[in-house]
């Protein structure tokens, strides 16, 4: 990349590298896993240890947003992607939770990818800030995971 004004290009952050090496641990293991009844289960078991491995704000949010998921789609599998809990569907990841911890944001991810059938127009939204998950959050995700899957 080139430089403009004052700033250089410097190349990924350190928390991009972490997140990348993540994935690619997470891509390995999934290749050692055995059945597919086995790495589900597998699969899901890392996306629990790593919500519970989260700061209680986004530990509290992620657990919310986990079950809120699970239930309004349950076709769709959890497993981590970049070192966050995400969701697919044929392989696929249509949704995704981001601590604010992971790249020491001032809040929380709920995001969504290009399966998502979200569609509204020709402009919509695909990533929204959280900062708690009330009933009325809830009730908003499990619209949105409705209608992404559907």
């Amino acid at each position: 990349m080139t430089a403009t004004g004052n700033s250089t290009y410097e190349g990924f952050t350190a928390d991009e590298r972490a997140a990348m090496k993540e994935h690619a641990q997470e891509q390995k293991k999934a290749a050692r896993r055995g059945s597919r009844a086995d790495k589900a289960a597998e699969a899901e078991r890392d996306l629990l240890a790593k919500i519970a491995e989260m700061h209680d704000s986004d530990r509290i949010m992620a657990e919310r947003v986990h079950a809120v998921v699970t239930a309004t789609a349950p076709h769709l599998a959890p497993k981590l992607w970049y070192g966050m809990p995400a969701y697919a569907l044929d392989g696929k990841v249509v949704c995704f939770f981001q601590s604010a911890a992971k790249f020491k944001a001032r809040y929380a991810t709920l995001g969504f990818n290009d399966p998502a059938k979200l569609d509204e127009g020709t402009m919509w939204p695909t990533a929204f800030a959280l900062t708690e998950v009330t009933p009325e959050v809830e009730a908003r995700i499990a619209a949105l995971v409705k209608q992404a899957v559907s």
